[in-house]
């Protein structure tokens, strides 16, 4: 996703960090956070440009496990899903093993990274402005955004979007989901939400 950090540009440049300052001063590459750096799109060098959050926190979270390990998940699904039109200050990652949040340099934000196991996630893979992306499913986000609707901090956009993309789920398939997750109390939740808000 166009991200790396400066140790995976280390068979290139024998100093990266130097090397990789120059090229962030020329516009080539956008520093992100500490030790993550975007190489800009071609269209864009010589331009004010910043990425999308939830794109940036993607990219910054496959560099770190690896695009198929990651998905955005939560809030952040709900924003590529569009069913929260505002912008964020929390960007929230499900990733294979826990990490400690990572302050963006670029913007006033966070991304967070939840630990889970991605493979038993139900995902979609979504083109951002950085490439492709694995982002949970309308179900999946549904579920989760009803599990947890504090994590992201943007509980008062969770019952909107919960009622946005639970219009667009298959309830056969929330139902699939929600048993082998022990999801089935947040989908009763979400469903409520949603028949409250019809």
């Amino acid at each position: 996703m166009r991200t790396f950090r400066p140790q995976d540009a280390a068979h290139v440049y024998a100093h990266p960090r130097p090397e990789l300052a120059r090229l962030t001063d020329k516009g080539l590459l956008h520093r992100v956070a500490p030790g993550y750096y975007i190489v800009v799109p071609q269209e864009q060098v010589g331009r004010h440009w910043l990425p999308g959050l939830e794109a940036a926190a993607a990219g910054v979270a496959s560099t770190i496990y690896g695009a198929d390990h990651i998905a955005l998940m939560g809030v952040s699904a709900a924003r590529i899903l569009r069913a929260i039109p505002r912008a964020l200050a929390t960007a929230v990652v499900a990733v294979p093993r826990a990490h400690r949040p990572i302050k963006l340099a670029d913007r006033d934000a966070t991304v967070r990274f939840v630990q889970r196991d991605t493979d038993a996630l139900d995902l979609e893979r979504i083109e951002t402005s950085l490439g492709a992306a694995l982002v949970t499913s309308p179900e999946q986000t549904v579920l989760d955004l009803a599990r947890r609707p504090l994590l992201g901090n943007a509980e008062h956009e969770v019952p909107a979007a919960i009622t946005h993309l639970y219009r667009r789920c298959d309830p056969e398939r929330l139902e699939q989901l929600a048993k082998p997750q022990r999801l089935v109390s947040a989908l009763r939740r979400a469903e409520k939400w949603a028949g409250a808000q019809r």
